[in-house]
């Protein structure tokens, strides 16, 4: 994410004018919700989870980090898996295409 420096005013009512580059960069728009988080004494500003989010799938997904983080239950992609992912490398890949020959799910 590109750094940013903006300023807003607070009003009377505690009310600021979140600046354009800052919507812009979170992708917000009228009616957009944000939040608030104060960490280290320092105010962290993100986009808010839309209600139709699961929060079962992000406390697994931050699950998922923590471990990542820590190395933890992490196994190495399959050698063969790995070779055709590394052949695709670089080119262009349709998605869209049929896909040639069985497929194991």
């Amino acid at each position: 994410m590109p750094a940013i420096h903006e300023t807003a005013t607070l009003t009377s009512k505690g009310q600021i004018t979140l600046p354009k580059a800052v919507r812009q960069l979170l992708g917000l728009d009228t009616g957009g919700k944000i939040a608030f988080d104060l960490r280290d004494g320092e105010i962290i500003v993100t986009r808010a989870a839309t209600p139709h989010e699961d929060p079962a799938i992000g406390a697994f997904l931050d699950l998922l980090e923590a471990d990542i983080r820590a190395g933890r239950h992490l196994t190495a992609l399959p050698a063969d898996l790995t070779h055709t992912l590394q052949g695709y490398t670089g080119h262009d890949l349709n998605l869209d295409e049929d896909i040639e020959g069985e497929v194991a799910l």
